[in-house]
């Protein structure tokens, strides 16, 4: 068992924790995805937290993270989405018209203690993405065209005379 310590206290608290962009907008891909990884663990080591595994879905994120017990997990949510949001609408200003108000994250965020499913959780995260990939090919069904063969349609509009064109 892996126990951290404070001064009278010994102790394991893992999180596994789930935040969303507003309106779940797939902005976290792409330059956005690294940049918001970096934040996230700036922030969590400016407070001594440890994450342990994370991963950026494209449209939210995943970590477990390690959390002590006298820091409450709402404080530490409300620091982690509050100081992320101002960081990630400072380098990147064009961000501020997409999303107004300098709101980045949703309100909520789901939370769930590990306790001893930790190995569990750490390969749910590293391997979720990998099978919604493999469920989206095999529901993926591809459609055809139903007007690929249709030679010409019928078009019931009245015709123009050409003469009344050229005199004009």
């Amino acid at each position: 068992m892996d126990e951290k310590s404070l001064s009278h206290t010994k102790w394991v608290c893992q999180y596994h924790i789930v935040i969303c962009p507003k309106y779940r907008r797939k902005a976290i891909y792409g330059k956005l995805r690294k940049d918001i990884g970096k934040i996230l663990r700036m922030l969590c080591e400016y407070k001594k937290e440890e994450i342990i595994e994370a991963h950026a879905m494209p449209d939210h994120i995943h970590m477990l993270v390690s959390i002590p017990p006298k820091l409450s997990v709402s404080e530490f949510m409300g620091y982690l989405k509050g100081k992320s949001t101002l960081m990630i609408l400072e380098r990147h200003a064009n961000l501020r018209y997409k999303y107004g108000r300098r709101v980045f994250w949703t309100k909520g965020y789901y939370v769930s203690t590990v306790g001893g499913n930790k190995k569990a959780i750490e390969k749910y995260i590293r391997e979720q993405e990998t099978a919604d990939q493999i469920c989206d090919q095999l529901s993926f069904k591809e459609y055809e065209d139903p007007f690929k063969d249709a030679k010409e349609f019928d078009d019931d509009s009245p015709d123009i005379p050409n003469e009344d064109l050229e005199q004009k």
